[in-house]
């Protein structure tokens, strides 16, 4: 105690001394300190620098567009969810059982949570007050709330999803707000003018303009090639939001990004709005996801191969059994030129028109057989649960069987995928890690120091690999092995409940 009574004896004196000082300085013109100024004379520019009339055709613009966004944002919503994920509590670190001992001696030792919330956002596209957002906005949540764009929040009810393509159809009862239309996505072509638009907070919506700068892939091998790319930005809490067209129609709804760093770099990704239309009156018609299927593998049509115009058709490879392909008799080989007198041009075209076709209608296919076309009629059956509309295969080369090229020793070292250290991913590490319950991919263990490739972090699951799935650690190291790595690699991640591009590019 005498002690500290002298340590504070000596911060009294030193905290006198030290105003004595200042004071000292003050009066006797040592301190320094700023002078009173007398103002200063300003003149503003009262002019603008442009004649409104020479940028008329800008100002009118400018009013068109205020006048698109403001129709279209009281039908934005952001999408609120929480979900409690239980804890085990370590007794000792509980501040009021380390003083007071442990008062609860009987309790399970699995007895607390903490609330997980996300966010999101979301379109109304019904009179009834139904929502389109994604499937992981509210993917294995307890409570879901959407807030309306004047700040009104409603309690939501989860009416379907699909994880497949990632879509929820949410309900609130509301139906005072105005709905969206959705427009026919095939409309939509690379230039068009759009607005990417997401109320990720509730406070205030986001609107980017952008253009549609890619839309599809033919001969794709992602079931997932439909999508429209824009390069309007579309940031993380954006997700479930509206792609708008300039008649204020909904053409797609933001998914995913393109990005090196984790945030927007000008590249995204909208699901169309035909597929969302589909999506969204199968749930309401009964109750869940019904997809009609054909039941082939198929492959794209190669260059001089029989019935190919322009690259247009798909090939049957394989016909799986009791299915409508086999009702209607088509054989290893056949072409796929037309379905129900539309166009087949890829497989992307193809598996579209399959699940759009109401349900045991009979339709009409134009096939090329033997260099001979043919008609040949079935009825679209729904899809068998753990089977896809059409599968593909990947392109055969003309004569040769294609193997993995081996890369160099060099060219091990400088592919930025050499830097990535996966393993399998277990369902015990998925529920760790809550990952939503369709992933497949390999988990990353580890990235080595300065590779480049710091975007990727421990627990994060890779699904694909420029567009092939990545089912092991077999697969990946296949895959790994056969790409260039002077080319950049584009990697689908999984990072919790969000999923996202990463773009790797080559040292």
């Amino acid at each position: 105690m005498k002690n500290l009574a002298k340590f504070f004896l000596f911060v009294l004196l030193v905290r006198a001394g030290i105003s004595f000082l200042y004071d000292y300085r003050l009066k006797h013109g040592g301190l320094n300190l700023p002078s009173i100024r007398k103002s200063e004379k300003y003149t503003l520019a009262s002019e603008p620098s442009v004649d409104s009339k020479q940028v008329a055709s800008l100002e009118t613009l400018n009013r068109e567009r205020r006048a698109l966004v403001s129709s279209v944002l009281p039908s934005v919503v952001a999408v609120k969810t929480s979900k409690k994920i239980g804890i085990r509590r370590e007794y000792g670190l509980d501040p009021f059982e380390f003083f007071f001992g442990n008062q609860r001696r009987f309790r399970s030792p699995r007895d607390e949570a903490f609330v997980q919330n996300s966010l999101g956002s979301g379109v109304i596209v019904t009179n009834e007050g139904h929502i389109i957002t994604n499937n992981h906005v509210v993917d294995q949540v307890d409570e879901i709330e959407v807030q309306l764009s004047d700040g009104r929040t409603k309690k939501a009810r989860l009416v379907g999803a699909d994880s497949q393509l990632d879509l929820a159809v949410l309900k609130i009862d509301d139906p005072s707000v105005k709905p969206l239309k959705l427009a026919d996505s095939d409309t939509v072509q690379p230039g068009d003018f759009v607005l990417a638009i997401g109320n990720p907070f509730g406070l205030q919506e986001t609107v980017t303009d952008g253009i549609i700068s890619w839309k599809g892939q033919p001969n794709s091998t992602d079931f997932r090639g439909d999508l429209l790319q824009t390069n309007a930005a579309i940031n993380p809490g954006n997700s479930g939001g509206p792609l708008i067209n300039l008649r204020g129609e909904v053409v797609g709804i933001n998914e995913q990004i393109v990005s090196s760093s984790g945030g927007s770099q000008g590249i995204g990704f909208a699901i169309p709005s035909n597929t969302v239309r589909t999506v969204l009156e199968s749930v309401l018609k009964h109750g869940r996801i019904v997809r009609g299927y054909l039941g082939i593998v198929s492959r794209a049509v190669q260059s001089g191969q029989q019935g190919e115009t322009d690259n247009e058709g798909v090939v049957v490879d394989q016909i799986m059994a009791g299915s409508p392909a086999a009702q209607a008799q088509l054989q290893q080989g056949d072409v796929i030129r037309k379905f129900n007198g539309r166009d087949i041009k890829n497989i992307i075209s193809l598996r579209n028109l399959v699940g759009q076709t109401e349900l045991n209608k009979n339709v009409e296919l134009e096939i090329v057989r033997d260099g001979k076309p043919m008609k040949v009629t079935t009825q679209i059956k729904e899809q068998p649960q753990d089977n896809q509309t059409s599968s593909v295969l990947p392109r055969r080369g003309p004569s040769q069987p294609q193997t993995p090229r081996q890369p160099s020793d060099e060219e091990a070292v400088s592919s930025p995928l050499a830097s990535i250290h996966v393993g399998e991913l277990t369902p015990e590490m998925a529920r760790q890690l809550d990952l939503p319950d369709n992933v497949q991919g390999v988990l990353v263990t580890g990235v080595d120091p300065d590779s480049g490739v710091a975007e990727l972090q421990r627990g994060d699951v890779i699904e694909e690999i420029n567009q092939q799935p990545v089912t092991s650690v077999s697969d990946y190291n296949k895959i790994s092995a056969a790409v260039d790595p002077s080319q950049p690699q584009v990697l689908s991640v999984c990072r919790h409940r969000a999923r996202s591009f990463l773009v790797l590019r080559p040292r």
